[in-house]
């Protein structure tokens, strides 16, 4: 009896020890490039993320992301930006002027759909209320994106108020991001099991510099998952009820001196990484991209004539593949970081079953020791 129990016991700590583990230190590897020190969207020097998850009784499961690009006066110092829409059915307020412009002049925020507007107003008063004082402005180029966590999320009811997005702007830092079931990544599914938040880095070299690529993703999408170039969603246990419709907030960050033209084309290639997880943007999926470079000598200050840096486009090849790294991991780090949950009408998503894809990727000969 004892010999039982004490095996019961060993298996539930594997099932806990791989559920809260980075995949990498599971023996996943994604891609060649090496990681940043946290591999996180913070190895970015100066990118700060702060989270506000909100969970109330048993219908509230929500929260909010908050991404500050730099910390200076975001709208005075303004930061080289630019979009990409994977597929437009979702809402990513201020893109037009991001594209009209090619820059951003407010922490990016993420969020639950009918929490957008909510949003908004909390990221006017943050810019006003900043202690540059930036009082007299008549127009702030807010950006907020969302996911729709209705499935776990009693999202009509609009819970979020301002307080829940400023909270989670003052708690913005360096250093290392809580990954899963955590701000906007509350309530998301992913493949049909728990999504969440999820980050990544790559560091790479070039003539002598070090620079970085930063992502953190949002996942609340379908599709059939793959890790490894295996079809692992053909194989896995039964799940919660999967649908490839669903949305993923993509924020690429660099410290590279890349202007909006390649910003844009290094937000392309965030997709890529996206597919590689077997993700295809759904017509139902809203998936976005922004991506941004915080290079000092870049940030947009209110000069008449400014002396900009750019990498050659022959170097860009190297951030291409960083990117696409990067996002992959990301997404499959918001899996393995999530755990199972419970929310609206007894709804429960459960967590992807982490030990029998170790299982399934050991056998494969996939996995790195």
């Amino acid at each position: 009896m004892r010999i039982l129990l004490f095996f019961i016991l060993i298996q539930a700590s594997m099932n806990l020890f791989a559920q809260n583990m980075h995949p990498r230190k599971l023996g996943i590897h994604f891609g060649e490039l090496p990681t940043g020190t946290l591999n996180a969207i913070t190895d970015v020097p100066g990118v700060k993320v702060g989270h506000n998850t909100v969970i109330e009784g048993d219908s509230i499961r929500t929260g909010v992301t908050a991404i500050i690009p730099h910390s200076g006066n975001l709208y005075n110092i303004k930061t080289p930006a630019a979009i990409h829409v994977g597929n437009g059915y979702g809402k990513l307020a201020g893109t037009t002027q991001v594209e009209e412009l090619g820059n951003i002049e407010t922490p990016i925020l993420l969020t639950n759909t009918l929490s957008v507007g909510t949003g908004l107003k909390a990221i006017i008063n943050y810019t006003l209320n900043h202690a540059d004082k930036n009082q007299n402005l008549r127009s702030v180029n807010g950006i907020v994106g969302e996911t729709n966590d209705g499935y776990l999320n009693n999202i009509s009811i609009q819970f979020l108020e301002e307080k829940h997005f400023q909270e989670a702007m003052a708690k913005a830092k360096t250093g290392v991001v809580l990954e899963g079931n955590v701000g906007a990544g509350t309530g998301t599914i992913c493949f049909g099991y728990k999504g969440g938040i999820g980050t990544s880095s790559r560091k790479i070299i070039i003539e002598d510099s070090i620079y970085h690529v930063g992502v953190l993703v949002q996942s609340n999408f379908g599709g059939q998952l793959r890790i490894g170039g295996l079809p692992l969603g053909k194989i896995l246990p039964s799940k919660s009820p999967d649908s490839a419709d669903g949305s993923c907030m993509i924020v690429v960050a660099t410290d590279a001196p890349v202007l909006p033209r390649n910003l844009k084309r290094l937000a392309n290639r965030a997709m890529l990484g996206l597919a590689r997880t077997g993700g295809i943007a759904s017509n139902g999926s809203g998936d976005y991209v922004i991506a941004f470079s915080n290079y000092s000598d870049n940030l947009i200050k209110k000069q008449i004539i400014h002396d900009f840096q750019e990498l050659n486009n022959s170097r860009m090849s190297l951030l291409f593949q960083a990117c696409i790294e990067a996002t992959e991991e990301a997404i499959i780090n918001s899996l393995f970081l999530s755990e199972s949950m419970t929310g609206q009408k007894g709804r429960t998503v459960n967590s992807l079953p982490t030990k029998k894809i170790i299982e399934i990727l050991n056998e494969k000969q996939l996995l790195k020791k």
